[in-house]
């Protein structure tokens, strides 16, 4: 079997993977990214065109200048892809991929419009997980829950 990586948007409406491991992991701190993904910055990893391959639903495509394609899904809004018009390299959220721990990012882009005190988040202390807070509130999440989980299902919306 061959090995790939996939992802997808919160809801299962839209659905890719990479036939090739994604490389170049990164942060990008520019205006337009900090606004298409409403963040401080937005976490990408990618590879090449023909490595990239949708196999549910369709990207919907916003185009935030005449040289790049922001790529998101139209039922529930996740942003999904960045890609340069014509280009061969396709990047992804490292969010929406099934396994982001797999993608630590390995340099920054943009820096020039980081927020300033994006440096010290780390620095945040932990608040306790809401299953400890609130574990009431936690198990009306979870009965409720419409999220897709993360892995590839036969069927969407899963029944």
């Amino acid at each position: 079997m061959t090995e790939t990586w996939a992802g997808g948007c919160q809801c299962g409406a839209v659905r890719y993977r990479f036939t090739r491991k994604p490389r170049s992991a990164h942060l990008c701190h520019c205006r337009m990214c900090q606004k298409a993904f409403g963040a401080f910055y937005a976490p990408l990893v990618g590879s090449e065109m023909e490595n990239f391959v949708v196999t549910r639903g369709v990207l919907a495509i916003f185009r935030s200048s005449d040289l790049v394609e922001r790529g998101f899904c139209h039922e529930c809004g996740t942003p999904l892809s960045f890609a340069h018009v014509g280009g061969h390299w396709m990047s992804v959220s490292i969010g929406s991929l099934d396994n982001p721990e797999a993608f630590p990012p390995k340099d920054q882009h943009g820096a020039n419009s980081r927020i300033h005190w994006v440096s010290d988040l780390g620095q945040l202390p932990d608040v306790a997980p809401i299953e400890e807070r609130a574990p009431e509130r936690a198990a009306a999440i979870a009965l409720t829950n419409h999220q897709h989980p993360d892995h590839d299902t036969a069927t969407w919306p899963q029944k």
